[in-house]
């Protein structure tokens, strides 16, 4: 029986003869729209977890804080109105699930704020 040298059995280089290790791209070939994607994921993603959405009952989440989320989504309101024009396909989901983390936010609120004074709603409209 053979094995691939790792790190620990003396390969000093650290090399992944078997291919397990992700491919690293320069962030100078990576296409914008890819850039921004990720970027609007990554927001999606921290304004979920802190609204308490990765939980069966958002209200005890130990994550939950509303004004990180308020910050986090208001930030993904600002990317996405911004670059709105360079996402093509990916435009309409990632507003979606924008208005969704919004509507989210105003569910969560205990006194919900006023129509178009919402995380981002200065940069998207109100979002009822």
């Amino acid at each position: 029986m053979t094995s691939s040298p790792t790190p620990a059995d003396g390969d000093p280089a650290g090399a992944d003869p078997v291919g397990t290790e992700p491919e690293v791209r320069e962030l100078a070939e990576v296409p914008a729209v890819e850039v921004i994607s990720r970027a609007a994921v990554m927001l999606m993603s921290s304004a979920a977890e802190k609204l308490g959405l990765s939980e069966p009952d958002p209200a005890e989440s130990p994550y939950l804080d509303l004004d990180e989320a308020r910050r986090v989504i208001t930030a993904l309101a600002g990317l996405v109105t911004a670059s709105v024009e360079y996402l093509g396909p990916h435009a309409g989901p990632i507003r979606d699930g924008l208005q969704a983390l919004q509507r989210a936010f105003r569910e969560a609120s205990a006194h919900p704020d006023e129509p178009g004074k919402g995380p981002g709603e200065k940069y998207t409209g109100p979002v009822h």
